[in-house]
């Protein structure tokens, strides 16, 4: 699993802590995958469509042996079993898996784009990707994403829910 990537995670429909977990535990179960780190659980205003919940998001750190559209495939089908139904863009969802960079590298396809092709715009997904790793560029202008950060007007709306528990990344969904 010579690969690493970071995928986001968001929901904002039922029980959106659950909806997490069962999506951190679906990306574990999967042979080609190894989950590396957690961040923490941020609750985040809507964007876009903001008559809406709450979202909760996080951040994980993972090793793979997929490729970058193999991975694609395996997020679309973790959200599938959790049941997103996809009504109108930015609208609820019981879960939403991004994938924000893939190993340092820029990747254009018709399904993919890595990095996600709005995250210099969103501190949701920024400020846990930061938890997990203060020292990330991105790939396409080799920017720190600290300095990113800096540049985003609503980093207010990106509040700790939920703080990871030192190794103990499973800690994080005990009550």
């Amino acid at each position: 699993m010579d690969n690493f990537a970071f995928i986001s995670l968001g929901s904002n429909m039922g029980d959106r802590e659950s909806f997490l977990k069962k999506a951190i535990d679906s990306l574990g179960n999967n042979e080609n995958i190894i989950i590396e780190k957690l961040s923490s659980i941020y609750e985040t205003d809507p964007i876009g469509y903001t008559d809406q919940d709450c979202f909760l998001n996080m951040v994980v750190q993972i090793k793979t042996g997929l490729s970058p559209i193999e991975l694609l495939r395996v997020c679309l089908n973790i959200e599938e079993e959790i049941g997103r139904v996809r009504g109108f863009r930015w609208g609820p969802r019981v879960i939403d898996l991004d994938i924000l960079l893939y190993n340092d590298e820029n990747i254009e396809m018709e399904s993919l784009q890595v990095p996600h092709p709005r995250l210099q715009e969103r501190a949701f997904v920024i400020v846990p990707l930061l938890e997990i790793n203060r020292s990330i560029k991105l790939p396409t202008t080799n920017a720190p994403l600290a300095e990113v950060l800096d540049e985003i007007p609503d980093k207010e709306g990106v509040r700790l829910w939920k703080q990871i528990n030192g190794e103990d990344a499973y800690a994080l969904f005990e009550s």
